[in-house]
């Protein structure tokens, strides 16, 4: 899994040549959640209210980034490591 952050226990990963909409992976223990990175919304998964904040805090502090790494993604080229919240 092309990790580009861990904080709190959970893992964001892109994956390379993944499918449209822009979007990533965080998987904390057994959920995991696929959330898109133009609008921030769930697009599959679950994870508990709590973290899901903390996601979302993450993902829109990191949104250029985060689309960044999406088109370095589709290039197949090494994705960049985003800081951690907190």
């Amino acid at each position: 899994m092309p990790e580009i952050c861990r904080f709190y226990g959970i893992i964001i990963a892109i994956f390379f040549a993944d499918h449209n909409p822009p979007h990533f992976h965080a998987r904390s223990g057994d959920e995991e959640i696929r959330m898109e990175i133009p609008n921030l919304s769930v697009r599959g998964g679950y994870f508990p209210p709590k973290l899901l904040k903390h996601i979302k805090k993450w993902a829109k502090l990191n949104l250029k980034a985060l689309k960044r790494n999406w088109e370095l993604a589709q290039a197949n080229k090494r994705l960049k490591p985003i800081k951690p919240l907190g």
